[in-house]
């Protein structure tokens, strides 16, 4: 395998936030840029203000995903899909990094394994046995692993109407 650099195609990367403001959900894009950036998307997280937290949704190449939840200055949970992700994409080793997980061995390679906090949308009524199943249908492709995410917990239409915004 080998290293994607930025100009490769990823045409099918984003990032998102989603986040609450009374009683009902919003989602915006943000900048392709951040889905290889994790200080950069922790920062624009903190940005959005949000009675439950802003919730970061990151689709990367047809390899893998992110939910990145943030309260406040400090308060940071994050959830990657796949811990192989990190031999090829620099996002996935600053999670790692950031979570304190050695890189996986060659070993390893062959399973999907999710890291992280497997329960950071729990509260939201998406539990951890939930969330892991998601992350491991090898059938679906990480876009449609978050799309599936936000209908169950109620911001479906304000993320396809988000993706749609994309072009």
């Amino acid at each position: 395998m080998t290293e994607l650099e930025p100009g490769d195609d990823g045409a099918g990367d984003f990032a998102a936030v989603a986040y609450r403001e009374e009683d009902y959900w919003d989602v915006d894009l943000l900048p392709v840029a951040l889905t290889e950036d994790l200080k950069g998307l922790l920062h624009a997280l903190r940005q959005q203000p949000s009675i439950s937290g802003a919730i970061g949704l990151v689709s990367v190449g047809d390899d893998f995903f992110l939910v990145v939840r943030v309260y406040g200055r400090d308060d940071v949970s994050i959830f990657l899909s796949d811990v192989t992700a990190s031999v090829d994409w620099p996002v996935a080793r600053q999670v790692l990094e950031h979570l304190e997980i050695d890189q996986p061995d060659e070993d390893d390679l062959d399973q999907v394994l999710p890291a992280g906090d497997l329960s950071i949308l729990a509260d939201l009524g998406l539990d951890e046995m939930e969330l892991g199943a998601l992350a491991g249908d090898l059938d679906l492709y990480p876009d449609e692993v978050l799309a599936s995410i936000a209908e169950r917990l109620g911001f479906q239409q304000a993320f396809q109407r988000a993706l749609d915004g994309m072009g």
